[in-house]
């Protein structure tokens, strides 16, 4: 599994090939990369959260969550990205149809854990949390992460480029929705005693 983290960074077009080529089973194994990679950033978070802290404006005195909170909180942020991972796991599946694209559940995970790979290995900023380290990091993490969907998608789903465009844009929409609706959990979540707590 490591060696596809590796080659969608450096050499993203020879790895998507690479993935395009794997047997059914290989895709049934690859499953678990999304969970195993969503437990750095919940564990990076956890601990900048509760031991690091971050501050506002230049000198202030370091902001912590308490270890419990940190936790509630981490634990629901990796439930959250696997979650999101299925979802578009499974309208990627759900769409392969619709721009003739032979898919599986297991394949559209597999596209949507892969593509997302910037954005788990951006997640390990939280282990020192600055404010503007980290967006500039989140941007670019995620550009890149849009990059591998569109070089990815006609790769893997066998389609031409033109119509794997248009299957990609696809995608991006329903994240955009999805990214809402887990804002929306999110704020229901503090709402029912899932806010962060603060040390003193």
């Amino acid at each position: 599994m490591i060696q596809h983290t590796f080659g969608l960074l450096v050499k993203p077009s020879a790895q998507w090939r690479t993935i395009a080529k794997l047997p059914t089973p290989s895709f049934n194994t690859l499953i678990l990369y999304p969970c195993l990679m969503a437990l750095l950033p919940a564990i990076a978070w956890y601990y900048g959260t509760s031991r690091i802290g971050w501050s506002v404006g230049d000198g202030g005195q370091a902001i912590k969550l308490t270890m419990e909170s940190a936790r509630q909180i981490s634990i629901l942020f990796y439930l959250g990205m696997v979650a999101c991972v299925l979802a578009i796991g499974y309208f990627v599946h759900w769409m392969s149809r619709t721009y003739g694209a032979d898919s599986s559940f297991a394949k559209g995970i597999v596209v949507a854990g892969l593509t997302a790979t910037p954005l788990f290995i951006a997640g390990l900023v939280g282990f020192y949390p600055v404010l503007w380290v980290d967006l500039l990091i989140g941007v670019v993490a995620i550009s890149w992460s849009i990059y591998l969907l569109y070089l990815g998608i006609p790769i893997v789903m066998g389609i031409p480029e033109e119509r794997g465009f248009l299957f990609s844009s696809a995608v991006v929409a329903i994240g955009l929705v999805i990214l809402i609706g887990l804002m929306v959990t999110s704020v229901i979540l503090w709402d029912m005693g899932a806010a962060p707590a603060f040390t003193d």
